[in-house]
């Protein structure tokens, strides 16, 4: 059997392009190397008992369209809303508790300065005009360079939203797109625990420090989701993240797409200049009109794609495709709740993100430290507790904790390597939390430790990058993943992208799949056999 479509990995974008390519009738397969779809986007047991989001582990930018096209809701998905977005306890003593509604979040700023609790209303309107901007941008191909009539059309449509902005709007845009996060929010707050707040935002899944030129555009993107039609609202999916991609597999199969895992492909196939199938690491074939792939750039077209397929000047640009988010991920089994020596009993503070990196500076000499000695000994650490609010995921009385911390080099300095180093990143991420929450190691029951390279092992991130490519200005909108092929489309003939590495990027969000199925079906809409839709 020939297939219109073959989509290579189905995690939660694979799943959403195969979504919108079968519902427009084509016939389509998904190849999955392990042996459940999802992704990174999964929930599995890591200790007897104790269920978790191993990886992505948050929701907030998986876009309404998406889900209300596949009905996710309808198929019983279920997200619980933060009721304050981060706690960050300080060096000092005390902590800054953000998010809860505007009047809150001035209450606890005032603990810090009456100017940032003054300005917060102006900032955050700065923000979400913006923000608005990249959410329209989103769910549109980028224009492409070279891709004539349709793609000057594209630009003058896209560019129109940029044109109408005042000229205070373009000022903030121009801001986030080349300030570093620090010199960005320097010109807005003076408290060093509010900058800190809004500057954590900036290093998710960002090797670089916040005095990084462009991290004030990764900090933008981590605000323009929403959950339940509140913007920029963070949220747990009940059941994990399993639960959001194990009911995208439901609608795929009410599509008619066929699902295959323990698939993993080996090479495309290419013919005569065209990708025509993929052969599986068992040796079969796997005939396709088109081939969409959901893997990062590099994974792509430097493992699965003989090289003599591909131009020399288009392996040493991909060559140059900057991944690595210096991410280490675990998931911890706890007998008990955490106490905080700054707010030591049970709040909601322990429903939301307990950031451990009380400054700007902390950050920097957190990547200074990565840099020079592969990790540092005072990390950046996220910790969720979801089993708070969703009893599915701990055995009664008992908790699981999601450990997202920075910093972590993906390659190791000296010549090391992550199999010899996991245990003791472990313990050191283990010890920055004890410092602020005394008995934490004692109520550890179990762990599951994901160092970089684990993360590339398992999940194909390369460099353990959880957004599929640095999202630096250089690798954004157009010239994701390259300049040329900023529209999904690939170098090769009937190739075609559907990941992160692709517009708009990292996170959760569906974009890549969407986006990329419409100019699938764009390309094939001649035949009048498919149904275009908007």
């Amino acid at each position: 059997m020939t297939y219109d479509a073959l989509i290579i990995g189905g995690g939660h974008n694979g799943l959403t392009c195969a979504f919108y390519l079968a519902r427009a009738g084509m016939k389509v397969r998904v190849l999955e190397r392990r042996g459940i779809v999802g992704g990174a986007a999964v929930t599995e047991e890591f200790h007897p008992g104790f269920r978790n989001s191993v990886a992505s582990y948050t929701v907030s930018l998986l876009n309404p369209k998406v889900i209300a096209d596949m009905k996710l809701a309808e198929r019983g998905l279920r997200i619980i809303e933060r009721p304050i977005s981060n706690f960050l306890p300080q060096a000092v003593g005390g902590y800054l508790k953000l998010g809860g509604g505007l009047e809150a979040t001035q209450a606890e700023f005032r603990k810090f300065s009456n100017h940032d609790a003054d300005v917060l209303p102006a900032y955050y309107d700065a923000l979400e005009r913006v923000a608005d901007l990249l959410r329209d941008l989103a769910m549109k191909a980028p224009p492409n360079l070279g891709g004539g009539l349709r793609s000057l059309l594209a630009a003058a449509v896209q560019g129109k939203r940029f044109a109408q902005l005042s000229v205070e709007d373009a000022r903030d845009v121009l801001d986030l797109f080349t300030k570093s996060a620090r010199d960005f929010l320097d010109g807005w707050f003076e408290s060093e625990a509010v900058k800190a707040a809004f500057g954590f935002d900036a290093v998710v899944g960002n090797y670089a420090s916040p005095d990084t030129p462009g991290s004030a555009y990764v900090l933008l993107h981590h605000v323009f989701g929403e959950v339940n039609g509140k913007k920029g609202a963070w949220g747990h999916a009940v059941g994990g993240m399993g639960g959001i991609t194990q009911r995208m597999r439901a609608a795929c199969e009410e599509a008619g797409v066929e699902i295959s895992t323990d698939a993993a492909v080996a090479r495309l196939i290419v013919e005569n200049g065209k990708a025509v199938g993929v052969r599986l690491v068992d040796g079969s074939e796997v005939r396709g009109k088109r081939v969409a792939a959901n893997v990062n750039p590099r994974l792509l077209y430097q493992q699965l794609i003989d090289k003599q397929d591909l131009s020399p000047e288009f392996h040493r640009r991909i060559k140059g495709f900057k991944c690595g988010s210096g991410t280490f991920r675990m998931n911890v089994a706890l007998s008990e709740l955490p106490r905080f020596t700054c707010l030591p009993e049970p709040g909601d503070h322990l429903q939301s993100g307990i950031i451990l990196a009380p400054t700007l500076e902390y950050m920097d000499a957190a990547f200074t430290d990565a840099r020079k000695y592969g990790w540092s000994k005072a990390p950046i650490v996220e910790m969720l507790i979801p089993s708070i609010v969703d009893d599915s995921l701990a055995p009664p009385g008992q908790h699981v904790a999601s450990l997202f911390c920075q910093q972590f080099a993906p390659v190791l300095p000296d010549g090391r390597h992550w199999d010899n180093e996991r245990e003791a990143a472990a313990q050191c991420i283990l010890d920055t939390v004890e410092l602020h929450a005394p008995g934490f190691k004692a109520s550890v029951l179990g762990t599951m430790m994901l160092s970089p390279h684990d993360l590339e092992t398992k999940f194909g991130l390369i460099g353990g990058d959880i957004m599929h490519g640095n999202m630096s200005t250089d690798q954004l909108w157009a010239a994701r993943p390259l300049l040329g092929h900023g529209n999904y489309r690939g170098p090769i003939e009937n190739l075609y992208m559907c990941g992160a590495g692709t517009h708009p990027g990292g996170g959760v969000t569906g974009g890549p799949g969407h986006n990329a199925a419409h100019e699938i079906l764009a390309d094939a809409s001649f035949t009048g056999k498919f149904r275009r839709w908007k």
